[in-house]
């Protein structure tokens, strides 16, 4: 029975953590050019029928709030409008992390993770050029929180063995062009927990926090099945005494 019911509780758990939803940028990036052409959208881990509920919404620099069904696509990007917050969200209130999303009409860009990276991983930072503009490019660049990190002879660095102190806001620069928006890269800490599949990474876990969250709201309702099996048992043996 104790087997039985850890099994079913693994399960559910699996379940439960396999069904969170999270924002996908397409194409992978976070600061786009002006006029140019990219989409948001709600997705889980099981590709299910979970994601429908989700609608993207959208708060502009401006504070102004807009919803948008899942998939959002944006066409002709222009910065008053689509620069802003980008976060999944059903009626029920439930909301999924945010991302901050740069349209720019600069020449320059950053293309930083989307995702944050985890302790010990590499996180590749590539400047892009507007396509205008692009013979001009071939060295940049990059800081961090204002702070010159890197000059390579390159439009690209790639930060090894990621550790705390490499979260912060990175920008990049190319000679004789302005600097592009800066985006926020952040770290977190490899988690000890159970061990399910994400959409960027083969595996990843859940924390020890949504673990306990998920034995929490879980727990009651396993509970609950292993005592009606119990009665339903006891009910059984007393017919069959009678």
């Amino acid at each position: 029975m104790r087997a039985t019911a850890f099994c079913f509780l693994s399960l559910v758990l699996l379940n439960s953590a396999q069904a969170a939803v999270f924002v996908r940028v397409a194409p992978k990036r976070l600061q786009f050019f002006k006029y140019e052409s990219f989409s948001v959208s709600c997705e889980d881990q099981k590709e299910s029928q979970e994601a429908a509920q989700w609608r993207v919404m959208k708060m502009t620099q401006d504070g102004e709030l807009h919803p948008c069904s899942s998939p959002c696509s944006i066409t002709d990007a222009f910065p008053a409008t689509d620069s802003g917050k980008y976060w999944c969200e059903t009626n029920a209130g439930k909301t999924s992390r945010e991302v901050n999303i740069t349209v720019t009409a600069g020449c320059l860009i950053l293309e930083a993770p989307v995702r944050p990276v985890t302790e010990g991983e590499g996180a590749t930072l590539t400047c892009r050029c507007r396509d205008d503009v692009s013979d001009c490019c071939y060295e940049a660049d990059f800081y961090k929180d204002g702070v010159l990190i890197s000059s390579p002879e390159s439009m690209t660095i790639t930060i090894q063995n990621v550790s705390r102190s490499d979260q912060g806001l990175y920008k990049c620069s190319v000679s004789g062009m302005e600097e592009s928006p800066e985006s926020f890269m952040t770290v977190r800490a490899p988690s000890r927990g159970l061990l399910v599949p994400s959409p960027d990474s083969d595996f990843t876990f859940l924390s020890g926090f949504g673990l306990i969250l998920h034995l929490v709201v879980v727990t009651p309702y396993v509970l609950s099945t292993i005592l009606l099996g119990l009665i339903f048992k006891d009910q059984r043996k007393m017919e069959r005494e009678v």
